[in-house]
């Protein structure tokens, strides 16, 4: 089975020989090389083994039916990685050879091969590509793009994508369904682990660091991990996203809670946890957050 990667991570054709690329060819392999420019026959230019290689305007994006190709999805790929598959040759007037690319047949394989054949649940990989206030949109394959919502990134409230991902990351995500148009939306927290097992990477009595998320009338709610927090006595002097140092009062998972006391307020570093992954492959059925003792239920059902 052909692997399918998200742009930027297949295999690099400027860096084969022309024997490897024919057998890339061959086998129908999907690789990737950097978009040199966009030309006045509204055609990708790249350059393979030394030769030109067009890719034409209709072949640079798969659509749905009755969809049209924005010109504006197109210019932009100019100096990016750009995945394809060599769909043949041709010469030119000077009677060179010339590499005919198709991104969209890369993204028409990708979908019927590997994407469509994955149920809700499937650990993924895939690349942050952008980022807007109500999500992460991630290339889950050839370029090919996924919502991941941002109460999908953790159960720790955040109030922007950015507090958790930055554009250019790889992360493991899951299926959580797909929408109406049939484009997939992906989920990160039910892979971060429950409520037991994050607090089991703490101790009471520990002073650890901790980004403040939320700030109450009654206290604080401060993030020690991306699916974990825990509260401060209230403290009008701090604000969401400030880094602290808070010390582990007590831990009650019969709650879910977790008490903290801030030591310092002032360490003047923006701060960010990267994923700490307690899945990493295979299908989730039901994730159930919460602890057994716990009145409070958070649970995913794929």
């Amino acid at each position: 089975m052909l692997e399918y990667r998200a742009e930027g991570l297949c295999r690099n054709a400027s860096h084969l020989r022309r024997e490897e690329l024919d057998h890339c060819i061959a086998a129908g392999e999907v690789l990737q090389s950097t978009a040199l420019a966009f030309d006045t026959n509204r055609r990708l230019r790249f350059e393979l083994c030394g030769h030109h290689a067009y890719m034409p305007f209709e072949e640079c994006l798969d659509t749905a039916p009755g969809e049209t190709v924005k010109e504006i999805a197109v210019l932009t790929r100019v100096g990016r990685p750009t995945c394809f598959v060599v769909q043949g040759t041709t010469q030119d007037e000077s009677g060179e050879t010339v590499y005919l690319l198709s991104r969209a047949a890369a993204q028409r394989a990708c979908r019927e091969q590997y994407l469509d054949q994955l149920e809700n649940g499937s650990v993924i990989p895939c690349t942050v590509t952008h980022i807007e206030n109500f999500g992460a949109f991630c290339d889950v394959g050839c370029g090919i793009s996924a919502l991941l919502p941002i109460d999908c990134l953790s159960v720790s409230r955040i109030a922007s994508p950015a507090d958790r991902v930055t554009v250019g990351q790889q992360l493991l995500c899951a299926i959580k369904n797909r929408d109406e148009q049939d484009r997939i939306v992906l989920t990160l927290r039910e892979l971060l682990g429950t409520w037991s097992e994050n607090a089991a990477c703490f101790a009471a009595g520990e002073t650890v660091v901790g980004i403040v998320r939320s700030v109450e009338d009654y206290g604080v709610f401060i993030e020690i991990a991306p699916n974990l927090a825990g509260l401060a006595e209230p403290d009008t002097a701090l604000h969401p996203g400030q880094t602290v140092s808070v010390y582990i009062k007590s831990i009650l998972p019969d709650k879910m809670k977790i008490k903290l006391v801030v030591v310092n307020k002032n360490l003047n570093q923006k701060m960010r946890f990267e994923p700490h992954y307690f899945v990493t492959r295979g299908r989730l059925d039901r994730w159930i957050y919460s602890t057994p003792q716990s009145r409070k239920q958070i649970e995913t059902v794929f």
